[in-house]
């Protein structure tokens, strides 16, 4: 990781501060919950294991929401111009996640400096469950 970790100073190849969150069931029931979706694959193991899945997986948005977090703590959710991800892989109850956001391009356009990151969340085994990309003013 740059040793650099103020987005204010951050140059091409600064990393953002990592944030982790071991990922529990008590996360899927309460995202179930806040967000309406109450899809039986993300709380109920009889119903997620009878249609071949090994457990209930968690919520794509979860995790795009764990790196969103990660994204707004450090650029500042008045700084955000774009935010897109895709799901590569599940996520599973017992995974530790971790955020990378990396500065890949700085430009100044109309007096602005926008400043374009890779984004992605990653399990303790290094399997990357979301990729995307993120750009920001600053």
């Amino acid at each position: 990781m740059s040793e650099i970790t103020d987005f204010a100073n951050a140059k091409v190849g600064t990393e953002a501060p990592v944030l982790s969150h071991i990922l529990g069931r008590t996360d899927l029931v309460m995202y179930a919950g806040a967000s309406g979706d109450f899809n039986p694959m993300h709380t109920d193991e009889v119903a997620a294991t009878s249609v071949g899945q090994p457990s209930v997986f968690g919520h794509g948005m979860f995790s795009m929401g764990l790196l969103g977090t990660a994204l707004n703590s450090w650029v500042g959710i008045e700084n955000i111009k774009s935010f897109g991800v895709r799901f590569t892989k599940q996520t599973w109850p017992g995974e530790n996640l971790s955020t990378l956001i990396k500065v890949t391009s700085i430009e100044e356009i109309d007096s602005k400096t926008l400043v374009t990151m890779d984004c992605s969340l990653t399990n303790q085994e290094g399997q990357v469950k979301v990729q995307g990309t993120a750009t920001a003013f600053r």
